[in-house]
């Protein structure tokens, strides 16, 4: 079972934390090539980076201030080459009355290194008229470094743009078989190469899947399970297979999805936001780790087997107070470490000690 202090984050290493600047989304935790820790939060018209000095260190850098103007919707991505990939949207008024609505990407390849310029995607839509009827982008990373972009499209449609392992962009093009789609997709690259999506709907959850990589996106499991705004999260728990977590909108609680089972309930009390998710190993077992912030305001952790969760998920309340959705990453010990944005928007983090189960440390600010 994780245990976790109940002593809320202090200052450390002098850092600043986001001033008075309202935190508008993260923090996001990603794990460089080099073993480095990233954390990354959005607030108005600047990303904030901290980044660690050494690898599974205890000091941090930060925080720089990375352009993000006029982006909205800002989300982070990334795969196993470890590039963390920025998608958000970027509205432009026209003369007319009308705006352009682009999709927008940055890139940061090396941990501390600069990112790219900001590159527009445009719209799925060629009548400007029907632009501002797409919502925030959702990616995935092949394991070729590909990246495929989601988004959802007027009345329920969903749109893919991907790019080729040499980084040339296709078109936009509708998925056929999404219909009836009422939230953003939450899209999936598994590591045998293939892309799935699965997309809420009025009544239910639908998985679209590729056969094979590079191929359509073919309807395919539906679950009588309608998952509350924002809250899905998948998570690779077998070769080529993908487990969903998310809030399920009618009974309140966690619920895994997995291709061919029934959805799962998994309890917990999460409130309506994103629920993370990651796979490591505890006193020997693979398991999978859940975060979200729970309906109290504060930081929930559930741990369970990976693909055993009939067996049980422990939850433990870290009695740490957050604004948002908690972050989870392994560091370059393959320590689990915890973050979010505390009561006042500062980012603060716990990390795993020894002991047995997941034991935290104490929350410190970084």
């Amino acid at each position: 079972m994780p245990s976790a202090s109940p002593r809320p984050a202090g200052p450390r290493n002098g850092s600043a934390g986001t001033g008075s600047e309202r935190p508008l989304g993260g923090p996001w935790l990603v794990t460089g090539y080099d073993g480095r820790l990233t954390a990354y939060v959005h607030v108005e018209d600047t990303l904030l980076r901290w980044t660690q000095t050494s690898v599974g260190g205890a000091r941090w850098e930060g925080p720089e201030s990375l352009p993000a103007k006029g982006i909205t919707h800002l989300s982070v991505v990334h795969g196993q080459d470890r590039y963390a990939h920025f998608l958000g949207l970027r509205t432009r008024p026209r003369a007319d009355g009308w705006s352009h609505v682009d999709v927008m990407y940055a890139t940061q390849y090396q941990t501390a290194r600069p990112m790219t310029q900001w590159h527009a995607l445009g719209n799925p839509y060629k009548e400007i008229a029907k632009f501002a009827e797409v919502g925030a982008p959702a990616g995935a990373v092949t394991p070729d470094g590909a990246l495929h972009i989601c988004v959802p499209t007027g009345p329920g449609g969903v749109a893919l743009r991907r790019e080729d392992a040499k980084g040339t962009w296709g078109a936009w093009a509708g998925i056929p078989a999404a219909a009836g789609v009422t939230d953003g997709p939450a899209p999936a690259a598994t590591s045998t190469g293939v892309v799935e999506v699965l997309v809420p709907t009025r009544v239910s959850a639908v998985r679209l899947a590729q056969a094979k990589p590079g191929g359509a996106l073919d309807r395919g499991d539906e679950a009588r399970v309608v998952p509350v705004p924002g809250s899905v999260t998948p998570l690779e728990t077998a070769p080529g297979r993908i487990t969903y977590y998310l809030t399920d909108a009618g009974g309140g609680g966690v619920v895994a999805l997995r291709p061919g089972s029934w959805p799962l309930p998994l309890g917990g009390a999460p409130a309506d936001g994103r629920i993370t998710a990651l796979r490591t190993a505890l006193d020997g077992v693979d398991c999978t780790v859940l975060a979200v912030r729970g309906i109290t305001g504060t930081v929930n952790l559930g741990v369970c087997a990976t693909e055993g969760e009939q067996s049980g998920v422990w939850w433990t309340d870290t009695a740490m107070r957050c604004q948002g959705d908690p972050s989870l990453a392994l560091d370059g010990h393959g320590r689990v470490v915890v973050a979010a944005l505390d009561s006042e928007g500062r980012p603060a983090l716990a990390r795993q000690e020894d002991g047995q189960g997941l034991t935290l440390s104490d929350w410190r600010q970084i």
